[in-house]
């Protein structure tokens, strides 16, 4: 096999089926990370060493420091240097000649610290690191033990085993950093979720519950410290071997399996033998083997070290012996593992909207049994937030790196139970977390796509779904061509805002190359997020216009129902009435379902709600764009209050893994009425609002603007000024209460006052 550089040879590891449990019709098998070019922590050092360099955070030619004894020091200096960076490496007395040999021949700096402090060697090597980091301007620390590439790295080696097995059943590993039965297993999960997870750790060491024992000999598992990356909500069962029992295994190993490991590639083995004797016939067992035997030829293989250390005479156990928890295990021991009850859970929010179902989402996340936290930039901007208990973490949401930091710092894996938005700007971000976190979400590459109306035209053309036709256009010059392809009137908009934002009817050409280059001298949107600089020119059609609500979950597609909409006239679209669910025969409603169907399909769309609008025209329906995220407009609402199916709590359920309850309660119907202005100046008061509230048939009236506030005849969402919610089982009555209560709201609009 051929590979252009040398980290490209990291991974794709063999996996061979060991002679165990083969008389009981058990099969187990070995996946030998340690035929990594250096060990299993090759993948961790790519992909943490990568995704820096992507994001900015690691600067060609700046210096790496890493805190390591063993093969993570080994897989930095081997990225790191074939990057062409100056790598340092902390580590202790208890590195082994031949890693040692191995760093200094690639060119590291290494530096040993001299005595243990208060957590042991561990402290000790953090307290130094942190000196170099001082010392080293623009330095970057790969954090093994915080950052979420670690175990993000072993979706490829989850990857590599679905494709070898195609399904097994328990997955055993050594834990250390956390990073590589955690990855492995998280990924595997989302295929087989009845997957088994075995954790294999040391005596003397805190992980699970054990006090820690800073002198023991074993290295490349166990910690004196609880690693952020560790998720003990992964794990089913765990084991603990002493010295002398993990030591002996890797004697086994290499004589019985002919495969030369060090303590912890046996430890893993000796775990493996228990399971196949325990294990029912056909069950399929996988192990994985970190590090090779090389490093470990003057400990583990070395009788001297053995005398040195009195080995022979630590107790040693044949077979693991239960213990429950509390109890402190001296020889091999395993136990049924539940993490400790008092892990918090927390809902990530990125930024939120800004009305409606934003600070609703909030609250709701703590009936998941989740605390509520807000990521954003600017939490002003947030009427009632204080209200909703929320934490707010504040951090640079519009940079990828920031967000990743303000995470890291914040939260131990085992903390994030989901990470989702209710704003149209931030769902590809939030895609990108889930993955980086190993979280439910989509794909990042559908949501940019939904998100960037120009790539969805392209990908809905490409699939034949049925759409307006449409030119891209990035410079005004361009428009004239583009409306002979569209036709007059046309639609002009940009390709990546919301909210009717900027949308606008042109009749004819001048007006639309107007229009477009207004688009585009906008350089930044409303939540400072650079624009795309696109235009859509866009056939205009002429029909009633209906938004779906769909919800994908579990490899399908399921409408919830359809909404029917009323938008102010032209020039601009403002939607101004909603009515759920829309008045259509059932054959209609089906073909539209279907075309949004296909849509989300030809998108990429797998998880969660969406909010897809379709105009209904002579020849079928016909998509008009895809919002990759609860619908807003308070919709959500309309939908609970005619079926019981609470959208957004649905969302909330999907994003922290669990499945949505879509099953309608009753059948009724809802509307929503915007109130808007119909002239620009200022308001000057709202009257008639409470005898709106006492109209039959209305749940709710808000008024979102109060007196003072600049107004404007509608052009886009963000010019409404509050909304009245009616319900009823038939139909025409909520039409009725909308049309009553708005006749009671007034709203009086003086002139601008001179400056």
């Amino acid at each position: 096999m051929l590979f252009d550089t040398v980290t490209d040879a990291i991974g794709r590891t063999p996996l061979v089926r060991l002679r165990l449990g083969e008389a009981r019709g058990v099969e187990v098998y070995a996946k030998l990370e340690l035929q990594n070019l250096f060990a299993m922590k090759d993948r961790v050092a790519r992909n943490i060493l990568f995704e820096a360099r992507r994001l900015g955070v690691l600067a060609p030619g700046a210096p790496v420091i890493e805190s390591s004894s063993g093969t993570m020091a080994l897989g930095v200096a081997l990225v790191g240097r074939a990057l062409g960076h100056d790598v340092h490496i902390v580590t202790d007395p208890r590195i082994d000649p031949v890693t040692l040999a191995k760093l200094r021949a690639l060119g590291c700096r290494v530096h040993v610290v001299e005595a243990m402090t208060s957590h042991g060697w561990q402290s000790a090597r953090l307290e130094r690191l942190a000196e170099l980091m001082r010392d080293l301007p623009g330095a970057f620390w790969p954090q093994q033990y915080t950052n979420p590439d670690n175990p993000g790295a072993y979706r490829g080696l989850a990857t590599e085993l679905m494709e070898d097995l195609g399904e097994f059943h328990t997955l055993v590993g050594a834990v250390g950093s956390g990073g590589s039965l955690c990855g492995t297993a998280r990924a595997v999960k989302e295929t087989l979720p009845g997957l088994r997870v075995v954790g294999v750790d040391c005596v003397g060491s805190a992980l699970f519950g054990q006090p820690d024992v800073p002198q023991r000999l074993q290295s490349g598992l166990g910690n004196s410290l609880l690693p952020a990356n560790l998720d003990r909500l992964l794990v089913d069962e765990v084991h603990w071997l002493n010295d002398h029992e993990a030591f002996a295994a890797a004697w086994d190993l290499a004589r019985e399996q002919q495969i030369f490991g060090g303590n912890t590639s046996g430890s893993v083995y000796r775990v493996l033998g228990d399971l196949a004797e325990r294990a029912e016939p056909g069950t399929r067992i996988v192990g994985i083997l970190p590090d090779r035997g090389d490093r470990y030829a003057d400990t583990v293989y070395d009788e001297a070290h053995w005398a040195a250390h009195a080995l022979t005479e630590v107790p040693r156990a044949t077979r693991p012996a239960a213990v429950p928890a509390g109890r402190i295990a001296h020889t091999w021991s395993c136990s049924d593992y539940e993490a400790p009850a008092d892990i918090r859970r927390h809902l990530l929010f990125v930024e939120s909207n800004t009305t409606g179902t934003g600070m609703l989402a909030l609250g709701l996340a703590r009936d998941l049994g989740c605390v509520p936290v807000l990521l954003t930039g600017d939490p002003d901007r947030y009427r009632g937030l204080e209200a909703t208990g929320a934490e707010v973490v504040r951090c640079d949401t519009n940079s990828a790196s920031a967000l990743r930091a303000a995470i890291q710092e914040r939260f131990r894996r085992e903390e994030i139970a989901g990470i989702t938005t209710t704003s149209d700007f931030y769902v590809p971000a939030v895609a990108g977390l889930a993955r980086w976190l190993g979280l439910p979400g989509n794909p990042q590459e559908a949501m940019a796509v939904c998100r960037d109306k120009a790539a969805l035209r392209g990908t809905l053309h490409t699939a034949g779904v049925r759409q307006p036709r449409y030119a891209i256009v990035r410079d005004p010059s361009q428009v004239a061509g583009a409306v002979a392809r569209t036709g007059l009137p046309c639609v002009v908009k940009p390709a990546d805002d919301s909210g009717s934002t900027d949308v606008l009817l042109c009749s004819d050409a001048a007006t639309a190359a107007a229009q477009a280059a207004r688009i585009l001298a906008v350089t930044t949107n409303v939540r400072g997020m650079p624009t795309a600089g696109t235009v859509l020119v866009e056939e205009f059609l002429d029909g009633p216009e209906y938004s779906v609500e769909m919800f994908t979950w579990d490899g399908r597609s399921e409408c919830v129902g359809i909404t029917a909409k009323s938008v102010t006239g032209s020039p601009h679209f403002v939607e101004h009435r909603h009515l759920f669910p829309a008045p259509l025969p059932a054959g209609v409603a089906q073909q539209v379902t279907e075309t949004v169907t296909a849509a989300l399909e030809a998108a990429g769309v797998r998880l969660g709600a969406t909010h897809t609008e379709v105009k209904l025209t002579p020849d079928g329906p016909a998509v008009i764009e895809i919002n990759p995220r609860l619908a807003g407009g308070m919709i959500p609402e309309l939908v609970r209050l005619a079926t019981g199916v609470r959208l957004l709590e649905q969302q909330l359920r999907v994003a922290v893994g669990l499945p949505p309850e879509l099953k309608a309660a009753h059948e009724g119907h809802a509307g929503i009425q915007f109130l808007l202005a119909d002239t620009d100046g200022v308001l000057e008061a709202v009257e008639g609002a409470g005898a709106a509230a006492r109209t039959e048939g209305i749940e709710a009236v808000m008024v979102t603007a109060a007196p003072g506030t600049p107004v404007r005849r509608a052009r886009s969402a963000a010019d409404r000024l509050g909304y009245l919610i009616a319900s009823h089982p038939e139909p025409q009555r909520v039409t009725e209460a909308l049309d009553a209560a708005r006749s009671l709201v007034r709203l009086s609009v003086g002139p601008v006052p001179p400056r």
